[in-house]
């Protein structure tokens, strides 16, 4: 569904990645792992086009969009959502003017059936009745529900989320962790995430990605990951579970 090959970012001398590649299966959810500024939000810029890459090529089902005008942009983005870390929900509109913002964006429907995918999709993600509710009214685990019923309200192909469990307690971060894998499951959708939360990656991936000093140490599927000999990876991981347990690595 979707590759990178020997793609590049440079920022004049600073290169963020170099000369990556990666490709991520139809129907999968990929995890992309790795320190603070190591380019993984990046990469998630790079497939839905908010950013060129400074070399190689990005392919979306098969399609080469590296030299895509804006316009053909957007024709790529309808089929794709994007969850945000901090939810980027519209403060002056209600919740169901948010979810309906791309719909009315880019279909031509109905009110009543506009009101009715809105609905669906908010029963989808378990925020029933919440129409006509604000964005500030809300709690930030139903903001990130908000986030997701407007990004599958297009039904996309493809959806990317940015750090969805950031900001959570472990209980709400375990809720969005199960609502990403029941969308997955209801959806079909080919699922790219970016957390620092190993808990979250191990529950809700089918392969993990990690990323250092601008390439991928290691692409694995989860217990090839979990049981890596490399010495990086294991005090990623074990950093990571122990700092989301309350205590200080080593």
């Amino acid at each position: 569904m979707i590759r990178l090959q020997d793609i590049t970012v440079a920022y004049g001398s600073r290169v963020i990645l170099n000369h990556i590649n990666l490709d991520i299966r139809d129907g999968e959810t990929l995890g992309i792992l790795g320190a603070s500024g190591s380019g993984k939000s990046t990469i998630l810029r790079l497939i839905i086009g908010l950013q060129k890459p400074s070399g190689g090529h990005i392919f979306i089902d098969g399609q080469d969009i590296t030299g895509f005008t804006e316009d053909e942009m957007d024709q790529v983005r309808l089929h794709m959502g994007m969850v945000f870390q901090y939810s980027a929900l519209f403060d002056s509109m209600s919740v169901g003017e948010n979810v309906a913002f791309g719909l009315r964006q880019h279909r031509k429907l109905p009110e009543e059936e506009i009101r009715k995918i809105v609905r669906e999709k908010l029963h989808l993600v378990g925020l029933d009745h919440v129409e006509d509710m604000m964005p500030n009214d809300l709690s930030g685990g139903m903001k990130k529900r908000v986030s997701l019923a407007r990004a599958i309200a297009l039904e996309p192909r493809v959806i990317l989320y940015d750090e969805p469990t950031a900001g959570l307690d472990p209980l709400r971060s375990m809720d969005i962790n199960r609502l990403i894998v029941t969308t997955q499951s209801q959806l079909h959708t080919t699922s790219v995430i970016v957390t620092h939360d190993m808990e979250s990656a191990f529950f809700v991936a089918d392969r993990l990605a990690y990323l250092e000093n601008g390439v991928f140490r290691l692409i694995a599927d989860k217990d090839t990951f979990r049981d890596s000999p490399d010495e990086h990876i294991q005090r990623f991981i074990n950093g990571g579970l122990m700092r989301q347990e309350g205590r200080c690595a080593p």
